[in-house]
Parts: structure tokens; C-alpha cells; sequence
């Protein structure tokens, strides 16, 4: 058995292979009325086909924990049953072929009330259905972007009671892993790094302080879903700052910790935080974080980044680099990447009754 498709088994739940596709915003939920944040058809056929095309693991895009978790009011959210009801048939259906469902809860931050990407992604405000944003510090993600308020204590310990009501709903809606979105400069992120925390209270300046929010969001989260069922934690290894940033040594200093509270796998992504920095993009280019985790920490790790060809993956994964790969252009470009995989590598997959003719 090639490595891409050999079972992976987190606490109680088993993964069928370790092709799996990271969350990814489609922003084509409804963004007014009762539809407001609700899955729709568009997510059902973008989710089904890629369960269908034998991925293992399919993570629910970033899904705001309230209203104002939200990145753009096309976003989709967790804090209803209609949500609810709307991503049953989606989990419904990923079983049926095999495919775990997760989901990703997730807080904007400083970076919320935005337009859609292809609408430029410049904030929007009130009469294009936007909002105040929320953040760590009162510091704009980028110029001409919104001044966020700075948290209240109070504000802080309300959205970790959002995450643990989104993880509550997750369970209810049929999702079997949920990832805590602690990446890409949103607003777990917001805090972890000094680029972007400025509070002087126990939630800012020393690395303890600014872990602390993350590690109270996955406590409340941990502390409602079931044992039996894994938790995953994203997170930007790096803000690709040369100082004052959130760093590859913080994110392996931060990895056993959340271990320790419980989070079974770090999925490891990076930057989001800071402008106009330079990375050196390039065909896995995030892998060595991962790897770097995976070697001196006892988490287990998924790689993203640019992971693109069979080969790449199947080393990634027999090299000990990382215990899964997300692949995420690749997967829009080709859902049924994981059933090419599997037939150029020898193996087997998933294949639906109906497209049998095409094994």
C-alpha cells in the first residue's frame, strides 16, 4: 500500500487515506434575510464532488462562529439551526461516500466585513451589509482597511463561548473532526503574534499571554466535543516577518502545548498576518514547517502548500514529513485528484457505483 492511501486513525475515527482537502471560502452563501450564512447548493455539489472523487478528509471552509466571525456576508456560519439543518446533507452525503467531514470554526478578526475576493476584498461597511470588526489591539490589518475595536475581556470570554456553541452545532450537523482556524491573520492569529497583539493585559506581551485565547478556544471547544473524536488546530507557522512576528520556533514551542489540551493534529499553513512581505512560493513551499513539527514535537502534522503532483505527496508522506497533505488548488482544479492518485500509484479508492466504468 502506497503511503497517500494507507488509513490514518485519530482517537476512535479512522480516515480512509491522507488526501485531504483544507478549507477553502467559496463566499456564495447568502449575505442578507434567512439564508444568512447558510450552505446552499453551490457547497452541497463544490463538497460532494470532491467526496465523490475520493478524498478522505474534506474540511468545511472557515465558517463564522457569529455573525461577526464572518470575513466577507457571504460567508458561511454555525450560530443557527438553519446552518445547521443546511450542512446535514452535506455530512450526509461525504459519509456516504466515505469521506470524513470536518469543519473549520472560525473568528475574522481585524479582517472581517470584507468583499468578496474577486470584488478586490477591500472592507466593506454597513450598507454593503458589513460591520465593526472585532481584534486583539484597535491596529488595521493594511492602510485603508477598517480600525477593528479592541477587545473587552468580556468580548474575549463571549467568543470562546461561540466557539464551544459552533463546536456543539458541528456535532449536531454531522461533522465528525472540527479545526479551530488559528491561521492567516484572523483573530486566534491576531493574538498569537506581536505583530498584531498590542494588549498589555494577561492576553498580550509575553508568549504565554498571547497563547492564552488560543488555548482557552480550544479548552471550550475540547470540553464539548466528544473524546472520541478528533480536534485539529490550523495554524501560520511563520508571519514571514524578519522580527517582531510570530515565528517557526513559536509555532514548535506552542505544538506540544496544544497536545496537551487536546488537540490531535496541527495543520500547518503559513503567513496571513502582515502585508507586504516576501515568501518564496514554490512547489511545497510550506512543507518544511510541517516537518520541522512533525520532528520535534509529539503532534501530528498535515503539510499544505503548492502540493500539487502525486509523486510529491506520496515523498512528503514516506519521508516522515507530515502524517497527511491537504490539497487545495489542486483539489479545485481536480476533484477527483485522490482516484488519479490511487491508479497511477497501484492502489485502490473510493470509486461510486455510478462511475465504475471510469476505475
Amino acid at each position: 500500500m502506497s503511503a497517500l492511501f494507507e488509513p490514518y486513525t485519530l482517537r476512535s475515527l479512522t480516515v480512509p487515506n491522507r488526501v485531504w482537502m483544507p478549507p477553502m471560502c467559496q463566499y456564495s452563501a447568502d449575505s442578507s434575510g434567512p439564508g444568512t450564512g447558510v450552505a446552499n447548493d453551490w457547497h452541497f455539489s463544490h463538497y460532494a464532488a470532491r467526496a465523490a472523487g475520493g478524498t478522505g478528509l474534506v474540511i468545511v471552509e472557515a465558517t463564522g462562529v457569529s455573525p461577526e466571525a464572518r470575513i466577507s456576508p457571504a460567508d458561511l456560519g454555525i450560530w443557527n439551526d438553519a446552518q445547521v439543518e443546511a450542512f446535514r446533507r452535506i455530512t450526509g452525503f461525504l459519509k456516504s461516500q466515505g469521506t470524513v467531514p470536518a469543519i473549520q470554526l472560525a473568528h475574522a478578526g481585524r479582517k472581517a466585513s470584507a468583499d468578496r475576493p474577486w470584488n478586490g476584498g477591500g472592507p466593506v461597511g454597513p450598507d454593503q451589509g458589513g460591520w465593526q470588526p472585532l481584534a486583539p489591539s484597535a491596529v488595521p490589518f493594511d492602510e485603508g482597511h477598517h480600525v477593528p475595536e479592541e477587545l473587552t475581556t468580556a468580548q474575549i470570554k463571549q467568543i470562546v463561548g461561540q466557539f464551544a456553541d459552533a463546536a456543539r452545532r458541528a456535532l449536531d450537523a454531522g461533522f465528525q473532526v472540527v479545526e479551530v482556524h488559528g491561521a492567516h491573520g484572523y483573530l486566534v492569529d491576531e493574538f498569537l503574534s506581536p505583530h498584531s497583539n498590542h494588549r498589555t493585559d494577561e492576553y498580550g506581551g509575553s508568549f504565554e499571554n498571547r497563547t492564552r485565547f488560543a488555548l482557552e478556544v480550544v479548552d471550550a471547544v475540547r470540553a464539548v466535543w466528544p473524546d472520541e473524536l478528533p480536534l485539529f488546530f490550523r495554524i501560520s507557522a511563520t508571519d514571514w516577518l524578519d522580527e517582531g512576528g510570530w515565528t517557526p520556533d513559536d509555532t514548535v514551542r506552542l505544538a506540544p502545548v496544544l497536545k496537551e489540551h487536546g488537540v490531535d493534529l496541527l495543520d500547518v499553513s503559513t503567513g496571513g498576518n502582515a502585508t507586504r512581505v516576501r515568501i518564496p512560493t514554490g512547489p511545497g513551499y510550506q512543507v518544511p514547517f510541517a516537518a520541522r513539527v512533525k520532528a520535534e514535537t509529539p503532534l501530528a502534522v498535515a503539510a499544505v502548500g503548492l502540493i500539487t503532483e502525486v509523486e510529491q505527496a506520496e515523498k512528503i508522506l514516506a519521508n516522515g514529513e507530515a502524517d497527511a497533505v491537504l490539497l487545495g488548488r489542486e483539489l479545485l482544479r481536480s476533484p477527483s485528484w485522490a482516484r488519479l492518485a490511487a491508479r497511477e500509484l497501484g492502489d485502490e479508492v473510493h470509486v461510486p457505483q455510478q462511475y465504475h466504468r471510469s476505475a
